[in-house]
């Protein structure tokens, strides 16, 4: 996908399209943090300390229930 930026006042901003903030689960008032190694951006949803703590959850257990399947299938 290629955007560009629209001139908002004095700024200029990138208009992030719906899908792409449902696939992210952000809304207009999540805060993004910014990276930048002076050639891109890396854009990426703050979430709390709770919200971590179940999707890591969530990955140990799939990790747990089907680790030796999703090895299989990666050779």
């Amino acid at each position: 996908m290629i955007k560009t930026l629209t001139k908002h006042g004095n700024s200029y901003a990138m208009v992030i399209d719906k899908p792409i903030l449902e696939l992210l689960q952000a809304t207009p008032e999540t805060p993004f943090e910014i990276i930048s190694d002076g050639r891109s951006l890396v854009l990426t949803p703050v979430r709390n300390a709770k919200e971590d703590k179940k999707f890591e959850d969530a990955v140990a257990m799939v990790h747990k229930r089907f680790g030796r399947a999703m090895k299989k299938l990666a050779e």
